[in-house]
């Protein structure tokens, strides 16, 4: 019987021939914490007394969530992991630098066939690469930093194909909605989800992320898709090593196979408080939306930016809604500030704010009041996950967000476009 590409990666990685269901301990190439899950990773490595780290190359931390402090406690956070960097000789992204699962990727530190670790429950982004990755706890994090090594349990894989074309006013972002929608939050807990079909194959570096970006809000210990010429164009000029892509076997063994054909699909809102509670468009239209956000890991790229500035251009937004974007690197920042899409937002009426996780987690930067409706790019809307737990958080695209900030209610963007 063949092998899924998760099999292979960890077989590679552990030396051994190993299936689904296998407890292994592999060797991993790179992995990181962000400010909210690095003080631990620190008192860890400190109370062992380690004083040479593994994987001291292929470590970093991210200063994301939190960027710039919004209060003296986390200032001391952000102090920790600047004299820790200083002393261990490790990578820091500073504040302004922009999202863990944007500045690590742009870094070319992660690779195809790579196996990947974060502090951080969003690592499976990275299979947008090609790469197994996946977030664990700090502890487990230190461990990895100190030896270079973690035990796994061998995943079994769900095979997802997408079939038709991305109708007009659809994006990548809607048609993972779809497949959570069909799934639901624990439709693929501990597996690994392949993504396969032509919907797939024809969508930019962006798009896959955004779909990789997601597998966690189904479940997922990984999600991967198998790396193409979009994945090698991404990384020309930022690989830091020579890398080999990891395909299933044709006749790798599935636990589950899914089918969807999206060429009818429409745009999809995710409303509270479950990222799984999903429907069309039409059946949440017109609902008043106090603010909107265009950012975070999931929606907050080049890609992202442009198409909501496209539809916003020479367009002002709703004077009731507050208009929030954050891009997810200074690299995306600077491109977007060259092409005059940051001069889109703001002219629009956009609070442009520090690239990094902005409103999403809820620390600062647009926490909404009591009884508040956002509509937002993010990936989860449970409650209190901008802050305030009786607040609304409604999901979708950066089309979805920029056609809503303009009417102050979730519109549907397909009458904005060409």
């Amino acid at each position: 019987m063949g092998k899924t590409i998760a099999e292979k990666i960890l077989s590679a990685h552990s030396g051994q021939d190993v299936k689904a269901g296998d407890f292994v301990i592999c060797d991993v190439d790179y992995c990181f914490g962000q400010d909210g899950t690095s003080m631990i990773i620190i008192d860890r490595i400190r109370e062992w007394g380690i004083k040479d780290l593994a994987l001291k190359d292929r470590f970093s931390m991210v200063i994301d969530h939190s960027a710039p402090s919004p209060n003296l406690g986390v200032s001391r956070v952000h102090d920790k992991m600047r004299r820790f960097a200083k002393e261990y000789g490790v990578k820091l992204f500073e504040i302004g630098d922009g999202v863990c699962h944007a500045v690590v990727p742009e870094s070319g530190a992660v690779l195809p066939g790579d196996l990947v670790l974060g502090a951080d429950s969003h690592t499976c982004t990275y299979g947008a690469l090609g790469a197994f990755a996946s977030g664990v706890g700090s502890t487990d994090l230190a461990v990895t930093l100190a030896s270079g090594k973690n035990w796994f349990k061998v995943p079994e894989t769900i095979k997802i194909t997408v079939k038709g074309k991305l109708p007009k006013g659809v994006t990548a972002k809607d048609v993972i909605l779809h497949i959570i929608r069909k799934l639901t939050v624990n439709g693929a807990t501990y597996k690994v989800v392949e993504f396969y079909g032509e919907v797939i194959d024809a969508l930019d570096m962006e798009g896959r992320f955004t779909i990789a970006n997601m597998g966690v809000e189904m479940g997922a210990k990984a999600a991967i898709l198998p790396p193409n010429e979009v994945v090698d164009e991404f990384l020309s000029g930022r690989a830091r090593r020579p890398y080999e892509k990891v395909y299933a076997d044709p006749d790798a063994e599935y636990c589950a196979e899914y089918e969807f054909d999206i060429s009818s699909l429409v745009p999809q809102i995710a409303c509270p408080h479950a990222v799984d509670n999903v429907v069309d468009i039409s059946e949440v239209e017109g609902t008043p939306i106090d603010e909107v956000y265009i950012g975070t890991c999931t929606n907050g790229r080049y890609s992202d930016l442009k198409m909501a500035a496209e539809l916003l251009k020479g367009r002002r937004v709703s004077p009731n809604v507050r208009f929030i974007v954050a891009p997810a690197s200074r690299e995306v920042l600077i491109r977007a500030i060259d092409d005059g899409i940051i001069r889109t937002f703001v002219e629009a009426g956009a609070a442009v704010v520090t690239p990094g996780c902005g409103p999403c987690v809820g620390t600062h930067n647009g926490v909404p009041a009591d009884g508040e409706r956002v509509l937002s790019t993010a990936n989860r809307n449970f409650k209190g996950r901008m802050g305030n737990p009786n607040a609304f958080i409604y999901l979708g695209s950066p089309l979805v967000a920029a056609a809503t900030a303009l009417e102050g209610r979730i519109a549907d963007p397909r009458k904005y476009l060409n």
